[in-house]
């Protein structure tokens, strides 16, 4: 997120934190897509993946007016949306990897072209590679591993979202990367 978007999302949530509903109806449609991606990277399914992003902006809503904006917003949702997908996934036992067409999804790998078919279809291999071995991961290293991969967020950010020391989530995140070597290999996938 830009400089400008970040100051446009500090905009919204001081009108919002005022009772302004159109304003964090705007967060909403800001930052749906990407919460929408972190608990379907999460739960590898669809529907609770939709189900969880709502429940996680409703109880945003709720709790908007005791947040302190200690950490930027976006951190302080994805610690909402976060804990709700690890509660969702301890109800529920874990199911293999949903069609990774069920979802649009950002493609994963840089350099390929919506118009080249080729690279479209590698891309889209790879999106399903790199899901199918999230569902290998425990919760935690799955959670640590998607902060760090897709949101590019540090392992103190990381920390603060998660309530784990910076250690710990350092240490899920080098077992997370020794498993995706491991799940490289075993899949031939090449550097």
């Amino acid at each position: 997120m830009g400089n400008a978007d970040r100051e446009i999302v500090q905009y919204l949530v001081h009108r919002a934190k005022k009772g302004d509903k159109e304003a964090f109806s705007r967060l909403v449609r800001i930052m749906m897509k990407d919460v929408v991606a972190l608990t379907f990277r999460m739960t590898q399914d669809r529907d609770s993946a939709f189900d969880l992003a709502q429940e996680t902006f409703v109880s945003a809503w709720q709790s908007l007016r005791s947040f302190r904006q200690e950490a930027k917003f976006e951190s302080w949702l994805y610690r909402i949306a976060a804990n709700k997908a690890l509660n969702y996934l301890k109800q529920r036992s874990r199911q293999p990897v949903a069609s990774i067409d069920s979802l649009e999804t950002e493609v994963l790998v840089s350099g390929f072209s919506p118009h080249n078919p080729e690279q479209l279809l590698r891309a889209k291999e790879m999106q399903k590679g790199v899901l199918e071995f999230m569902a290998e991961l425990p919760d935690q290293q799955r959670l640590v591993f998607d902060l760090r991969f897709y949101k590019e967020l540090t392992f103190e950010e990381i920390a603060k979202i998660t309530g784990k020391a910076v250690g710990t989530v350092k240490t899920h995140y080098r077992q997370a990367i020794i498993k995706l070597r491991a799940f490289a290999e075993r899949k031939g996938w090449r550097p």
